[in-house]
């Protein structure tokens, strides 16, 4: 099996470029599918790992989106985001603004108004990109998922802000 091909992200552009990506994106709460999609978009932006944005129609029955109330934060890029909670239908459990969307995007990004994106730190879910596990883009405040495909030192961790 040949490997893939590894992608630097110093060499992602900016402004971030988005576009349609078939990969299958698959998140998982407690051996749950939350969503589950191969027609998603992902945003690649210089020195970070892609974010995904999810069709709402890849999350499943089980699952709802419930708007957080008063928090916003502002792209640059994209926009003002929006925050949103998800409960977990089955068990009551509900994970508080760890999902976000572009409801009213700039117009470079008009292709993922009410598309969603998950973090995957600090979640019981895990994300997946073609079967293979991602780990969180470090830091608390961007949401890329890191594939092993990837390679480059990426923003997040201490001291990366300024880059």
């Amino acid at each position: 099996m040949a490997s893939k091909a590894k992608l630097n992200v110093h060499n992602f552009p900016r402004p971030p470029l988005l576009e349609q990506t078939p990969r299958h994106l698959v998140i998982k709460w407690n051996g749950q599918t939350l969503a589950d999609t191969r027609s998603s978009y992902w945003a690649l932006e210089t020195t970070h790992p892609p974010t995904y944005y999810l069709p709402r129609s890849s999350i499943s029955d089980l699952f709802k989106l419930g708007q957080v109330p008063n928090k916003t934060s502002l792209c640059e890029w994209k926009g003002r985001a929006t925050y949103w909670d998800v409960q977990n239908t089955s068990t009551g459990d509900t994970v508080k603004s760890k999902v976000w969307s572009y409801e009213e995007p700039t117009p470079a990004f008009t292709e993922i108004k009410g598309y969603v994106s998950f973090y995957a730190t600090g979640v019981p879910w895990e994300c997946f990109v073609d079967d293979e596990k991602v780990s969180p883009q470090e830091g608390d405040y961007y949401g890329g998922w890191v594939t092993s495909e990837l390679e480059g030192p990426m923003k997040g961790g201490p001291g990366t802000w300024g880059w």
